[in-house]
């Protein structure tokens, strides 16, 4: 058995945590909509024909933001195809994935959905085969009240209120080859620029995204960053992350140790936009909007078979097991420990896509193994990371060195008197005790001890068997200002310490 120490004080604070972090994404890819968060003839539709099943899952996620409408998809898509009379929209040709968009659903559609769902929207528009013009007008007709051309075809659609959508991303990955209207980083960075003007000049209440790299292998990484943030980084308040993760050489513990590997892409894009903002003299600290992320690489092959231009095929649809789920706790984590600089996030993407809800046409909806670190850390990681002090034993993998078994955050919320420690176990083969010197936190007893845990790293959630699901009786207790953990092996752990009054 592995031994591992930890200080938790709730003055070594990273940052507050903004909400979005943990948000997600919703494309018109596969059957994310159509089948997923839409399918009207489905017996729990409601009546606008989104999935009451559906929605209840994403509710207890508390997703705060949802990112739409693409991902690859917006870099060719035509916003006004999806507003008006459902009977007037065009069926296209999609580009990006090669099938048939009906349109069925659209910009006033998916603001309801969201609202439904209790999100805000982070909205993209095309600079892949579009531009200024578009976007503008987009903005206008989402956010501007009335008076104008765009506002008032909103309100004749039937929406008399604006939108108020305040999130934008600049266009979708415009360094990637596979993009329709991909650009070079100064093709992009004027582009973005001249586009970020137009949008604020009609709501300048607005935050803005622009592309970052499209994963941190990218030969252009990470000169595309600074290139583009050099026209940007005044016009912008974020800028993009995006990264995938699978066990393709199927090395569990190699594969466990990602986190580290994430961390480097973010403190290298942490290090470019601070030398950005070194060089302009400038007064403002560009954030970080990781908005993809997530495991990705089980359905590689299934896709290859799949027709083109049909309409929602299963696309993407990654049946993940317990080691994936292991993996999205870790990244979680990381973000965590960069809270005060990684303010958004989506966990690409919600439903049937690479995703932590699952449907069946027609049919029911179920927790992929994903769905539960990514619900305990949005549901209790609330208020402000701290920095625990962490003593671990590490392991070398054939891709990374001194990886420490014990991964872990911690999360203060002081208004509801509460700590949250986010623990996972690398060892895949033994148990980890963890003493934690929580001294600081008098009057604190243990709440919760949140265990997912399974004897086979390949298990997998079904809609008939739940295989993979967490249950509250951990190993843990609390005295004399410490408490004593057993993390079982291969573990994602919730501690929730609460203040007795």
């Amino acid at each position: 058995m592995q031994k591992a120490k930890m200080i938790v004080d709730k003055e070594y604070k990273i940052a507050d945590i903004d909400d979005r972090v943990y948000g997600s994404f919703i494309e018109h890819l596969g059957r994310a909509v159509y089948g997923g968060i839409y399918e009207p003839n489905h017996p729990k539709a409601d009546e606008q024909g989104f999935r009451k099943d559906v929605l209840g899952l994403v509710e207890q996620l508390n997703v705060p933001i949802v990112r739409y409408p693409g991902g690859n998809m917006v870099s060719a898509y035509n916003w006004e195809d999806g507003v008006g009379p459902k009977e007037d929209r065009p069926r296209r040709l999609e580009l990006a994935w090669r099938t048939i968009e009906t349109n069925q659903v659209g910009t006033n559609e998916f603001v309801d959905w969201a609202k439904k769902a209790g999100s805000e929207v982070m909205m993209a528009v095309n600079l892949g085969t579009r531009g200024i013009d578009a976007a503008r007008n987009f903005i206008e007709y989402c956010n501007h009240p009335s008076g104008s051309y765009w506002s008032d075809l909103r309100r004749k659609h039937g929406y008399e209120q604006p939108h108020n959508i305040k999130t934008w991303c600049l266009g979708n990955e415009m360094d990637g080859p596979w993009q329709v209207g991909q650009k070079t980083a100064y093709e992009y960075g004027r582009l973005a620029k001249e586009t970020a003007k137009a949008m604020r000049l009609v709501d300048p209440t607005i935050e803005l995204v622009s592309c970052g790299s499209s994963n941190s292998t990218m030969p252009t990484f990470p000169e595309w960053e600074a290139e583009t943030l050099d026209h940007t980084y005044e016009e912008v308040d974020y800028i993009s992350l995006h990264q995938y993760f699978g066990n393709k050489d199927q090395d569990s513990q190699n594969y466990l140790a990602n986190g580290i590997e994430l961390d480097r892409f973010i403190s290298t894009v942490i290090s470019i936009s601070d030398y950005i903002k070194a060089k302009k003299r400038s007064q403002k600290t560009m954030m970080l909007s990781f908005d993809e992320w997530n495991v990705w690489y089980h359905s590689t092959d299934h896709d290859k078979q799949l027709d083109s231009w049909t309409i929602a095929p299963p696309q993407l649809e990654d049946h993940y097991n317990f080691e994936d789920a292991l993996l999205v706790g870790s990244i979680l984590i990381t973000f965590l420990k960069h809270a005060d600089r990684v303010k958004m996030a989506c966990m690409a993407q919600l439903v049937n896509v690479i995703a932590p809800i699952m449907t069946d046409n027609m049919g029911a909806a179920w927790k992929q193994t994903i769905y539960y670190p990514y619900m305990h850390a949005s549901v209790f990681g609330r208020g402000t990371s701290l920095q625990p002090v962490v003593s671990s034993p590490k392991f070398d993998t054939k891709d990374f060195t001194d990886v420490e078994y014990l991964d872990s955050a911690v999360v203060y919320n002081e208004e509801h008197e509460e700590v949250t420690i986010f623990a996972l176990n690398r060892h895949i083969s033994e148990a980890l005790a963890v003493d934690i010197n929580v001294s600081g936190f008098e009057e604190y007893q243990i709440a919760e001890h949140v265990v997912l845990e399974h004897d086979d790293l390949k298990a997998v959630n079904t809609a008939q068997n739940q295989a993979v699901a967490p249950h509250s009786n951990g190993k843990s207790s609390l005295k004399g200002g410490f408490v004593e953990a057993m993390l079982s092996k291969a573990s994602w752990n919730v501690i929730r310490l609460k203040r007795v009054k």
